[in-house]
């Protein structure tokens, strides 16, 4: 079997099976049920699984008060602040804790949480996928991910016509924006996986 993996803060699976189905022995991790039934997803706090020899972790912490989309929201609400905080830490943790390698991804942050400058940003055009969507890549230990197969268009499939994603306002939306594309989980894996 190849490395040990953690898929941090995944529900969905597509990045633990993209590593899978290269003969690693990745597991996702998350407060919330797998979508899949996976006997390969551990059903928990993250926090409470990291010190099991993991060799490598792709950690997707929540964005919400992280990510610059929301920044707004932090002066209309005070209790956000607070919120904010715990994100940040939980974010810090995840990307300073003793694994080899690591990638965090996060859609890109503002200022107010204080996050170190990612390493890069993709897209998913750049990996096959008919959208667009910025997302920030922290790692440690790990190559910048190469583009595997650019999609040039003037507006992606999850745009509106002004450039917006189409998701409207519902009570799944964050779930399916959290969703790895599966180009991204695909190159992630062959190029993060040998």
């Amino acid at each position: 079997m190849g490395m040990k993996i953690l898929i941090a803060c995944e529900f969905s699976g597509v990045v633990r099976e993209a590593f899978r189905k290269r003969g690693h022995d990745a597991w996702s991790c998350d407060i919330i049920e797998s979508e899949d039934n996976s006997k390969y997803h551990i059903h928990g706090n993250v926090l409470n699984h990291l010190d099991e020899s993991w060799d490598m972790m792709i950690a997707h912490p929540p964005c919400t008060y992280l990510c610059n989309s929301g920044v707004s929201w932090l002066h209309k609400d005070q209790s956000r602040w607070h919120e904010l905080d715990k994100a940040s830490q939980f974010f810090k943790t995840l990307l300073e804790y003793n694994i080899p390698k690591i990638c965090v991804e996060n859609p890109i942050p503002h200022k107010y949480g204080k996050l170190p400058k990612y390493t890069q940003i993709i897209q998913p055009y750049q990996f096959g996928e008919d959208a667009s969507k910025r997302t920030c890549l922290w790692l440690k230990n790990l190559p910048k991910l190469k583009p595997t197969n650019i999609i040039i268009k003037d507006r992606y499939a999850n745009q509106t016509p002004s450039g917006q994603n189409k998701l409207g306002p519902s009570a799944d939306r964050w779930k399916e924006r959290s969703r790895t594309y599966t180009g991204i989980a695909e190159a992630m894996a062959d190029q993060w996986g040998n």
